[in-house]
């Protein structure tokens, strides 16, 4: 599998190297993913200091399905004090042609030239990131694997899954908030963690 490297200042920020390997994590999971399903759930990754908590919603059939991805994803960051996350989803993308405009009328999903990648979107204080996997299929559709990347890098992000993370940690009384928010969804610690729940 191929490895993208995220450059590394000299310095690194706070919260950096968890963001890494959480980006590692996730990257591994698109593969796995890809590899015994066929595709890539929409999927949030948050590293905390209790461990991994992952969220799978059950549909993203429309806009008001992303929406409570974000916000649900945002209260997961700051009810359980995250550190880093990743939320990784399959996306279609284009890029301009050198030298040339992007055509901005025509929706990804719909254009001639679009490409088929897995997309992941990282983030710690004070800082974003963003990886794209190209998919290469086979002749007959299945995953072949992850191709070379060679667009633009970019390390900001803006839409509704941007800033999923608060832009400081939260205080007690907002993560109890958060959770429980994220219990009266039904959105426990346990059931966030995969812990088994003995009845």
């Amino acid at each position: 599998m191929t490895r993208y490297a995220c450059p590394v200042s000299e310095k690194a920020k706070p919260g950096r190297g968890a963001l890494d390997a959480l980006m590692r994590r996730a990257e591994d999971g698109a593969e796995f993913a890809m590899r015994k399903i066929g595709k890539v759930p929409p999927t949030f990754l948050a590293a905390t200091p209790s461990g991994l908590l992952t969220f799978i919603p059950s549909t993203m059939a429309d806009e008001r399905a992303k929406d409570n991805l974000a916000n649900t994803a945002r209260l997961i960051c700051a009810g359980y004090a995250a550190t880093a996350a990743v939320l990784m989803f399959e996306a279609w993308m284009r890029l301009a042609p050198p030298g040339g405009q992007l055509d901005m009328d025509t929706p990804p999903s719909e254009a001639l030239d679009r490409r088929e990648v897995v997309l992941l979107i990282g983030e710690t204080f004070g800082y974003q990131t963003q990886r794209f996997l190209p998919i290469i299929r086979t002749d007959a559709g299945g995953f072949f694997g992850f191709g070379e990347y060679d667009g633009p890098q970019g390390d900001s992000f803006a839409g509704r899954f941007a800033e999923l993370m608060p832009p400081h940690p939260a205080t007690v009384d907002q993560r109890a908030l958060a959770r429980r928010m994220l219990n009266a969804m039904g959105l426990s610690e346990a059931v966030l963690s995969g812990t088994p729940i003995n009845n």
